[in-house]
């Protein structure tokens, strides 16, 4: 008799199913062999719990060379069609292996399009399984041992609905991106001749013009100087700053002519307004809010901070991280969870209140048919640092959202200086509410005003004029940008944050406060010039409607997919047309920007410039002087990855460029060029802590002592006496 095969979407989750569902859970691994399993027993049935990495299959053309446009595509191995996807092999070898043994399968990826794709692969493609919608799946938000075990006990079929859904999208950007990226990149190499690949896509282009226009609006801007009048009484022992009651002076004469009158020493309290607001409580995260707080309070990148929450969730800390939910499960227990939190210390005080009270979160009106709002599960882990920040947010906004609404008072002062109005303002919490419980994250500003009366006399301490200018449109965050695709339906909300970060790799785009490059502009401007269709956010919006709209099974995916390709065949006649105008404009760009880009500075030694070259022979990169033929034998080293750029700053101890180093996913750093800098003293002695640990771990070897063999590491040296014991 065979077992059931558990087809899970991470070694994580399979090992947190397992012991969940277990009553005698065994991990297995054959020898030599990176991927694993979990063998466990439930009501006297066998069942394996094996992982994917994620996407074990993805698309590829059946057609080689660089024509377009091409939808003769096939679902391959991922290792198969990528280098990057090489550590997946063993997985899909695994899974091929254990099909052999099975007799039943249950689908418990993510219940979502992605997740669903995942489980629709392998039972097609891996365990041959035609009608996959017969198949069981277990639907769960968190990896908490009771929810797993309600999923298997209570668990659904697999979603045709979901399946074509997710299939749909996977064809329709691979179809954007593959014919637009070869147009692109094909017109640059027909004029002029340099293979520069150009992507765009099915959201990029759209996402990049809305940047784009963004950005001509900030450059566009002309500054217009103000003035502003402002100063300071003295209460007491305390200063409390003044304010001019308008807020901006357009005519210079004007502020003059106030500051003269308002130049004495005692301002008269003409009246006190005094106001209530209550500000109600946050209600819980989804995806693009969390990802945005992320980046707001911690900096980390919306790839980053979605990897960190992933984590989170594979630990079962937190629920379903990738939700657009605004709204909590209502079976869940909430005093079970704050009983769990407030175990950890650092909740413990905020929670017990709580406790006493009756329970209803505040909600928004944002819903998710597959997962509820982001909440912590009150499961603790020891986890690291980053993780830890992540964590204390979730469940800040989570305690939060059950307290009650937060009162602040405002109070203004007219004082009277010479018949001019200034204002003096206080602000103060009433009742602190839900933000006592959110902690560090209720940031408010405090200003206690001591008790005044109108007709009071108070002595002024300064009066001054400032000379000010009206400031552009502030820049997207990474944070801002994420609310802003979200509320023009561009992508989905697990794929804003890679969008995002295709942008900055490709070079589109840099910066914190997001500014789009030349080559992010001219890309932007030749396309919405030549061929508009591929930044219309409205075409985009309208194949993820109708792509949302096979999910709720009111479309036919090959319907959507046949309009798609009759739109993208379209897009690429009108390229050809104007293939080599395209290319001219393109080329022109990208050497421009490759010029502007290898600039970095200004040579110390000679004054030359100093730019990025690459060793022909090696491949790699470094920085030379352009006084070189002069005889200046200046250079300097450079990271092997990442984008470079130049900051226009100098070292003030070695006075050499400093540069910005972007790395995918990570948080941009910045260093000067020479790597002897005394700035560089705690990177050398990491670096030496770091060689001299690898070598410790290198020269540590565990020897069987029947065969003599050697291992580097203890599990693998269990492993191999397992081989002997069967002898």
């Amino acid at each position: 008799m065979g077992y059931t095969l558990i087809i899970c979407e991470k070694p994580t989750a399979a090992k947190a199913i397992a012991e969940a569902l277990g009553e005698k859970v065994e991990k297995k691994q054959n020898e030599g062999e990176k991927a694993f399993w979990y063998e466990f027993t439930k009501d006297g049935k066998k069942y394996v719990a094996a992982p994917a990495v994620g996407h074990l299959f993805t698309l590829k053309s059946e057609k080689k060379g660089w024509d377009y446009p091409i939808f003769d595509v096939e679902w391959v191995p991922s290792f198969k069609a990528n280098k990057m996807s090489a550590f997946s092999k063993p997985y899909y070898m695994n899974l091929e292996k254990l099909v052999t043994g099975a007799d039943n399968f249950i689908v418990a990826t993510d219940y979502d399009e992605e997740g669903e794709v995942i489980g629709y692969n392998v039972l097609k493609f891996i365990c041959g399984i035609k009608d996959t919608e017969k198949i069981l799946r277990m639907k769960f938000s968190t990896m908490t041992k009771e929810e797993l075990t309600e999923s298997f006990e209570k668990p659904l079929k697999v979603s045709k609905n979901l399946v074509e859904a997710g299939l749909t999208r996977h064809y329709l950007d691979w179809y954007w991106g593959i014919n637009l990226t070869r147009a692109l990149t094909l017109s640059i190499k027909k004029v002029g001749q340099r293979f520069r690949i150009l992507s765009t896509g099915r959201v990029q282009g759209p996402v990049l013009h809305m940047l784009a226009k963004h950005e001509k609006k900030i450059k566009a801007f002309k500054p217009e100087p103000f003035w502003v009048i402002q100063g300071e009484v003295k209460i007491g022992k305390n200063s409390f700053p003044i304010i001019y009651e308008k807020d901006k002076i357009w005519n210079k004469k004007e502020a003059d002519e106030i500051l003269k009158k308002a130049s004495i020493k005692e301002a008269i309290v003409k009246n006190i307004t005094k106001k209530l607001f209550v500000q109600k409580p946050p209600v819980p995260y989804n995806t693009t809010s969390l990802l945005a707080d992320i980046y707001r309070y911690f900096g980390y990148s919306p790839q980053q901070g979605l990897n960190i929450a992933e984590s989170l969730y594979q630990a079962g800390m937190i629920s379903y991280p990738r939700t657009s939910s605004e709204k909590l499960p209502k079976d869940i227990d909430y005093k079970k969870i704050l009983k769990n939190l407030a175990k950890q210390k650092n909740y413990t005080k905020d929670i017990e209140p709580l406790l006493n009270k009756e329970l209803k979160p505040m909600e928004g009106k944002k819903t998710d048919p597959a997962h509820p709002a982001v909440y912590p599960t009150g499961i603790y882990k020891n986890i690291g640092d980053k993780q830890k920040k992540v964590y204390d947010l979730i469940v800040r906004r989570f305690l939060a959202t059950f307290g009650e609404s937060s009162k602040r008072e405002s109070q203004k002062i007219f004082l009277d200086i010479n018949g001019n109005i200034f204002f003096l303002t206080g602000k103060r919490t009433v009742e602190a509410g839900w933000t006592q419980l959110y902690g560090k994250y209720a940031q408010r500003d405090e200003v206690i005003l001591p008790e005044i009366k109108i007709g009071d006399r108070l002595s002024i301490s300064k009066i001054e004029q400032i000379e000010k200018e009206t400031q552009p449109p502030a820049r997207f965050s990474q944070g801002s940008v994420l609310k802003e695709m979200e509320a023009k339906n561009l992508g989905t909300k697990a794929t804003r944050p890679q969008i995002l970060q295709i942008l900055y790799n490709r070079g589109y785009i840099v910066g914190n406060s997001i500014e789009v490059t030349e080559l992010g502009m001219n890309l932007s401007d030749i396309l919405e010039k030549n061929v508009p269709d591929v930044i219309s956010e409205k075409l985009t919006r309208y194949f993820e409607e109708r792509t949302d709209a096979i999910e709720a099974g009111k479309e036919k995916k090959d319907d959507v997919l046949e309009e798609a390709k009759k739109r993208i065949t379209k897009i690429c006649n009108e390229f050809k047309k104007k293939e080599n105008k395209i290319g001219e404009e393109l080329t022109k760009s990208v050497i421009a920007s490759q010029d502007k880009q290898s600039i970095l500075g200004k040579c110390n030694e000679c004054g030359g410039i100093l730019k990025v070259h690459k060793n022909w022979k090696t491949g790699k990169r470094f920085v030379g002087c352009s006084g070189y033929k002069k005889g200046c034998r200046v250079g300097f080293p450079l990271p092997s990855q990442g984008i470079i750029m130049s900051t226009d700053k100098i070292c003030e101890q070695c006075k050499t460029p400093i540069i910005q180093v972007r790395n995918p996913g990570t948080r941009p750093f910045r260093m000067c060029l020479d790597p002897n800098c005394p700035t560089k003293k705690d990177w050398l002695d990491k670096e030496k802590l770091k060689a001299a640990q690898i070598a410790s771990r290198q020269a540590k070897s565990y020897i069987c002592d029947i065969c003599n063999k050697s291992f580097g590491s203890k599990r693998s040296l269990s492993l191999h006496k397992k081989v002997h014991e069967k002898k």
